[in-house]
């Protein structure tokens, strides 16, 4: 299944589900990323997935069912496990300097948005409208990364590589920076140079966040 992305591998090994309903989950998940939820209808999610559309809803109650059936899986057994496994990759290194600890998250991220970016663009698209997934996506990711994140930046205070500012305001900070490198990659399909692009996003940051002298 090297070719398969993590979701497609979640959904062969779950055994409760029929080859039917892989199908319109499988379907349903390239619909929802190519045109979002909203635009989305069940008949184009029945064609694609080469089944009648009655065949949905004996499996799902309504279109939103069918969505919840992709996000909720996703974060509780693949996402929520994986983004932290993957990261603790990261936060449990100890890097000598801050620019290097932001250089490997960055590529952390990267790898693990190209092996499940249709499913992430779906998360993130819907996220807003759904306060249910925001809800899940607190309790069982950002709490934590969140708390590991403000322990590593006073780590690096601690050590003279970062402004003195509250570690939360670190976060807003940088956070924007980072995802604006992947928003603009991957939504808005922009070439470049990665290695060039890191680099000159980790100088912009080391210069924003260094400490007053």
């Amino acid at each position: 299944m090297k070719d398969e992305n993590m979701f497609e591998e979640l959904l062969q090994e779950d055994d409760s589900l029929t080859e039917k309903q892989r199908q319109i989950l499988i379907a349903a998940t390239e619909m929802f990323a190519e045109k979002g939820f909203a635009a989305t209808s069940t008949n184009e999610i029945a064609k694609k997935a080469g089944v009648a559309e009655g065949t949905i809803f004996r499996h799902y109650k309504t279109k939103k069912d069918l969505l919840l059936s992709i996000v909720t899986p996703m974060m509780l057994k693949m996402l929520g496990p994986i983004i932290l496994k993957d990261l603790n990759k990261v936060l449990n290194k100890d890097f000598e300097h801050f620019e290097d600890f932001v250089r490997a998250m960055i590529k952390n991220r990267q790898e693990f948005l190209e092996k499940n970016l249709k499913v992430v663009q779906i998360f993130l698209q819907e996220v807003p409208f759904h306060p249910e997934l925001k809800e899940q996506f607190i309790e069982h990711i950002g709490k934590k990364v969140i708390n590991r994140l403000i322990q590593i930046i006073e780590h690096y205070q601690s050590k003279g590589q970062i402004v003195k500012l509250p570690a939360t305001t670190v976060i807003r900070l940088a956070a924007p920076t980072i995802m604006g490198f992947f928003a603009t990659k991957y939504v808005l399909g922009v070439k470049w140079d990665d290695e060039e692009e890191i680099n000159r996003m980790i100088h912009f940051l080391k210069k924003g966040l260094a400490p007053e002298e």
